[in-house]
């Protein structure tokens, strides 16, 4: 007992020291319009601490800012970090509040928090916005989502926010409910105690299912894609032990590559990463990296090397114990878990924006008739802004091929008389978009869906 008590003063001991070459060593953010041609330079210089060049990137994530360049550098107790970021139309940032937003962010200690300090407890909310987290991890099958949403609506639950991702028959979920009357977080444990047990008969595929729920927990979208990494990383998904790095997968994408390498000479681990490159690429394998608990001293991220479907990341890393990659398990678990980083994000399905008046049971809906047409939902994002629901669905066949556009007028036929323009990837490249539906619309997402909306358009997939 005596010994615990002594090591955590030695602890708190520790932690008032590091705030206090924190406090006299405040950090310094250059953001640059001038130097480069193309891009804002963005330059961080702060006393390191675990966990800081994640969160850094995670606030450009959250504004939708593009990386195409990055540099790391990390020594002793202090980094530098530079990153060339334009917006999504490739722009220079020339909006005064985006930039104090993130001179702020960046300069701030309670911004770049931790994150482990940021989940669940991320953020403090008032008593109105406030929600119950639900995450959720098992075997993915078509119509999962469709049963799950209508599980939560027969249990007077409205989503309002929620991030659904599967990888290798794997899938993981982050919902944000509230209650139908209140509009607020559900406090009883009863209530609560029954929504976990239904959602686990649900997702209990093969006995390696979970769902967990929170009260009160506001979380941001990075918030939750972060979240989402870790619960598959912890549900087994780490890529099959079967792929080959750099062949194509099922789907025809070329798969990323990684190579692991020793420098002896410095103690580092150097990790290559090349793959086509995508929005918060950077963000994913840093999350990867960081769930695996390897800590970046230096690193070049290029998103600009020739084509500009290759990007190149570098990075020497240690684990948080000071050593290197040991073992060859050990080198094949983490090139695992950075191709299943890259991958879960991509997406060969057709991309569905869906908007329309939030109500209970909305989402069940939609996904039932996706459910009762064999569409497979790959990927969903689902938000609720003022009252309107604004839901986004990568969608596949059963099969995990391209959607046709008989299937799709099927889906216009059960759900009414909104537009839906529907696009498929060409071929070569990847970034040719063809129409399915010959005509180049059908017709979806009407009288079922009461209430104003403004119908459904497909976004290009970046896979």
């Amino acid at each position: 007992m005596v010994r615990c008590l002594e090591t955590g003063a030695e602890e708190e001991e520790d932690d008032e020291y590091a705030k206090l070459v924190r406090r006299m060593n405040p950090p310094r953010v250059v953001i640059d319009n001038d130097s480069c041609d193309n891009a804002t330079v963005i330059r961080v210089d702060r006393v390191k601490k675990h966990g800081i060049l994640l969160e850094a990137v995670q606030v450009l994530v959250d504004l939708n800012l593009v990386i195409t360049k990055a540099y790391i550098s990390s020594d002793g107790n202090w980094f530098m970090h530079v990153f060339n970021v334009t917006d999504q139309d490739g722009s220079k940032l020339q909006n005064k509040e985006v930039i104090d937003h993130i001179q702020k962010c960046l300069e701030s200690e309670d911004c770049l928090a931790s994150p482990a300090a940021t989940w669940p407890t991320y953020g403090a909310a008032s008593a109105e916005d406030q929600s119950t987290c639900i995450e959720l991890t098992g075997t993915d099958r078509p119509g999962l989502l469709s049963e799950v949403c209508a599980v939560l609506a027969s249990l007077s639950c409205n989503i309002v926010k929620a991030e659904v991702w599967t990888h290798e028959r794997r899938a993981a979920a982050v919902f944000q409910i509230t209650d139908e009357i209140t509009g607020l977080a559900i406090r009883d444990a009863g209530r609560l105690s029954r929504v976990q047990d239904l959602l686990r008969t649900v997702m209990h595929g093969d006995g390696r299912a979970s769902s967990t729920c929170a009260g009160g927990v506001p979380v941001g979208a990075a918030r939750a894609e972060r979240r989402l990494h870790k619960l598959m990383l912890d549900d087994g998904g780490a890529g099959g032990e079967e792929a080959v790095a750099g062949e194509d997968d099922r789907c025809g994408r070329a798969r990323p590559k990684v190579v692991v390498m020793d420098c002896t000479e410095r103690q580092y681990t150097v990790v290559i990463l090349r793959c086509r490159d995508r929005p918060k690429l950077l963000f994913d394998t840093l999350c990867a990296l960081s769930d695996l608990h390897y800590v970046v001293f230096h690193g070049t991220v290029d998103a600009e090397r020739g084509s500009k479907e290759d990007a190149y990341q570098e990075y020497y890393v240690r684990h948080v114990d000071g050593r290197p990659v040991r073992s060859d398990a050990e080198r094949l678990r983490l090139v695992r878990c950075l191709e299943a980083a890259v991958e879960r994000r991509a997406s060969d399905g057709l991309e569905l924006e869906v908007r329309t008046e939030d109500r209970v049971g909305v989402l069940s809906e939609i996904t039932r008739v996706f459910r009762e047409n064999s569409l497979s939902i790959i990927r969903a994002a689902i938000a609720t802004r003022d009252g309107t629901a604004e839901d986004t669905f990568y969608v596949s066949d059963a099969y995990g091929n391209p959607v046709d556009g008989g299937t799709m007028d099927a889906v216009g036929e059960q759900l009414g008389d909104a537009v839906l323009r529907v696009k498929k990837r060409g071929g070569g490249s990847g970034h040719d978009a063809k129409t399915v539906a010959e005509g180049g619309a059908v017709s979806v997402l009407g009288s079922l869906l009461k209430g104003s909306f403004q119908g459904l358009r497909l976004i290009r997939s970046y896979s």
